[in-house]
């Protein structure tokens, strides 16, 4: 009896304990949320109360110019829009094809796809000046000059390793009996890749190319060594262009109040297309 007695104390001084260490753990991890939810909400609400004032019909329209002439960041909008979707449509069928590749060919014995995927994890942690500073000896020294297609393939280089883990970790999660059953139907592997194993991904691969884009969107350290900058309207790609994020870092250092404003804009305008980009990237994830 008293054995028992001596057993059942100790069970619920255990209990005790868990229930104590449970609650000491989801209170770390709700007040770590909420610290979480208060760095986003003052970085947002800093951006705001700075940079919503410099957004005008004049700063997305006109062109970067020369301090109190009343310039704005058009220029550098258009050439962060070209040079980004010039990167993507580089990145988007490397990775692809890569992930694909990886996924579905790359199993343990292959030797050939161990080394791919150990280049594209290196290159996703790799730092991003160091991507800048590759591509400014490959491109921008034997050409001569900077260019904004040395820009778009500094941040394409960026883009891809992020694409080619999205794609290979969401086709591994298509079940194997569904490529079974394409196999059966009689169907060659191409085709039971491309039609169910890559349609059932398709909103995975999605969202890693979203999240490639956004990350694209923010970089300024690879255009520094690559496009450099333009303080005109420019389409050419064999020519330095404009970018919103060098902008922003020349503007922000900058002892001139209407640059200080233009770079807050700046900050503003990335932060909310990288915020859309997520926004989107949630909501077609859950259908």
């Amino acid at each position: 009896m008293a054995r028992a007695t001596k057993q059942r104390w100790h069970q619920g001084g255990r209990a005790r304990r868990r229930q104590v260490l449970d609650r000491i753990a989801t209170g770390t991890s709700i007040a770590a949320g909420v610290f979480l939810v208060l760095v986003l909400l003052s970085i947002l609400w800093t951006l705001l109360s700075r940079g919503l004032a410099g957004i005008s019909w004049a700063t997305v329209t006109h062109s970067m110019g020369p301090p109190g002439s009343g310039g704005g960041l058009g220029n550098a909008i258009l050439g962060s829009i070209i040079q980004t979707g010039l990167a993507l449509a580089m990145a988007a069928p490397l990775g692809l094809f890569c992930g694909i590749y990886l996924s579905e060919y790359g199993g343990k014995h292959n030797h050939f796809a161990s080394v791919v995927r150990f280049v594209s994890d290196v290159l996703m942690s790799a730092p991003s000046i160091l991507i800048g500073l590759f591509i400014y000896q490959l491109v921008v020294v034997p050409w001569g000059h900077f260019s904004g297609f040395a820009g778009a393939v500094a941040l394409a280089v960026l883009a891809v390793p992020v694409i080619v883990r999205t794609t290979e970790d969401m086709l591994r999660l298509v079940p194997t009996s569904m490529r079974e059953a394409g196999a059966a139907l009689g169907a060659p592997r191409w085709r039971v890749i491309l039609s169910l194993c890559l349609r059932s991904a398709r909103q995975g691969v999605l969202t890693g190319i979203l999240l490639a884009v956004a990350r694209m969107g923010g970089e300024t350290a690879p255009l520094l060594f690559t496009s450099l900058g333009n303080q005109t309207w420019s389409l050419r790609l064999d020519k330095p262009m404009a970018s919103l994020p060098v902008a922003i870092y020349q503007y922000a250092g900058a002892s001139y109040d209407d640059w200080v404003q233009l770079a807050w804009a700046g900050a503003l305008l990335i932060t909310c297309g990288v915020l859309m980009i997520n926004i989107i990237v949630r909501l077609s994830a859950r259908r």
